[in-house]
Formats: structure tokens, C-alpha cells, sequence
């Protein structure tokens, strides 16, 4: 019940080679969300940079299958972390109920071999759950998305899960899902943002002024 879906709506220009031309297109695309908070007026979502970057409208769809537009907290794409917020006056009740703000675990105490849940909307088809194991702490990983440390997991992590949670086996929140390495000879390599290491961030973004744009970064207060 912590765990949303994400849609981004976003805008791309495209160019056309042959007759010189541009156009501009709207591209869809999913990710993943964490609950781990509420002020006086919002609902506020950990996700990840690259899942509401250039975003013209975004979505978040509930445990419950409820949909509401969501608006940009505060972004950094040095660590590839976002939070995102939910106006509680768009949230019915009956949506309040079932949906949970997540139990924060601590990251420094995992351990190599450790069990892990990895929760999200895998491929846009809305929430599913795959389990592992911890494959590595401290791992350095390179990406067009980040360039930091990471949780390794043999947990699949598909497209669309970017963003959710990992989760150890108290149910806890040890990590936010944001890379995966995919070729033929690779399998059963996912990588998720310590929560240890993302929570001074969160906290952080979480106090910005909302905004509709990940654009409108210089204009927060």
C-alpha cells in the first residue's frame, strides 16, 4: 500500500532529417513511487530523477487503482532521487484508507546475502513483486541516470519499476530501485539508492516549494 504507479507525460521535440523540419510529440512513460510522507496539504512521493524528468503532466496511480496529478517537490540528479506530492484534498477517504506512508529501514546494516523485495509498476502493467537476495553493498555504478553507489539485488528489476521500493523482510524500506545492467550476457543485475544515503536528500526536497516542472527547479523557494 506504500508503493504507486507513475506515468509521465512528457514533451519531446523531433526532428526531421529529410525536410529540415522539427515537430513537437508527446511521449509517455512509467515509473515508480514510495510514500514516505504528508504535510498539512500533501501526500509526498520518493521516486527517482529520470522517472519525472521533463515532465508536462504527471500521474500517480494508487494501491486501490485511484489516479491523481501529481506535482514536482524537489529533484537532484547527482543521486537520481525526486519527490513528487499528491494535494490530500484530490485523495478520498476511501483512498486514505488503504494507502500507508513506508516504514523507513536502515541501509548500513544490510549484509550481503540478506533477502530482499523489489515492488513497483514493472513495464507499466501496474504493481508486482519479485524477490532476491542482497549481491553487494557499495557498488559503483555508472549510468546515463546517476553516477554513485549502490544495493546490488538479484531481485528483478524491470522498466517501470524505477522508482519503487526495495524492501527487506521486515517490510521495510532499504532502498529506492534505479538501475538495471540488461545485455545477453548479463542476468539478474539490479541496482537500488541505499535509503541510508537518500533520507538526508528526501528530507530535503520534501521542504520545497511545489512546482509543476522539474524545469522550475531555480524557481523553488
Amino acid at each position: 500500500p506504500s508503493v504507486v504507479s507513475i506515468t509521465n507525460l512528457s514533451v519531446q521535440e523531433v526532428q526531421y532529417f529529410f525536410f529540415g523540419g522539427t515537430t513537437v510529440q508527446e511521449y509517455e512513460s512509467s515509473g515508480s513511487g514510495v510514500i514516505i510522507g504528508q504535510n498539512d496539504t500533501e501526500l509526498l512521493i520518493a521516486t527517482n530523477n529520470h522517472v519525472v524528468e521533463g515532465c508536462k503532466t504527471l500521474t500517480v496511480t494508487f494501491h486501490d487503482g485511484i489516479s491523481i496529478e501529481a506535482y514536482i517537490k524537489g529533484t537532484d540528479a547527482d543521486i537520481d532521487v525526486a519527490v513528487i506530492a499528491v494535494p490530500l484534498s484530490e485523495i478520498t477517504h476511501e483512498t486514505l484508507d488503504v494507502i500507508r506512508i513506508a516504514t523507513i529501514g536502515n541501509s548500513e546494516q544490510l549484509q550481503v546475502g540478506e533477502p530482499t523485495i523489489a515492488i513497483g509498476n514493472a513495464l507499466g502493467y501496474g504493481q508486482s513483486v519479485t524477490s532476491g537476495y542482497v549481491s553487494a553493498l557499495n557498488k559503483k555504478v555508472s549510468s546515463e541516470n546517476a553516477d554513485s553507489t549502490f544495493i546490488q539485488t538479484d531481485a528483478a528489476i524491470n522498466p517501470g519499476n524505477s522508482g519503487g521500493a526495495l524492501l527487506n523482510m521486515n517490510g521495510e524500506l532499504i532502498g529506492i530501485n534505479s538501475a538495471k545492467i540488461a545485455s545477453d550476457e548479463v542476468e539478474g543485475m539490479g541496482f537500488a539508492i541505499p535509503i541510508s544515503k537518500a533520507q538526508p536528500i528526501l528530507d530535503e526536497l520534501m521542504s520545497k516549494e511545489t512546482r509543476d516542472k522539474v524545469e522550475d527547479e531555480n524557481k523553488a523557494a
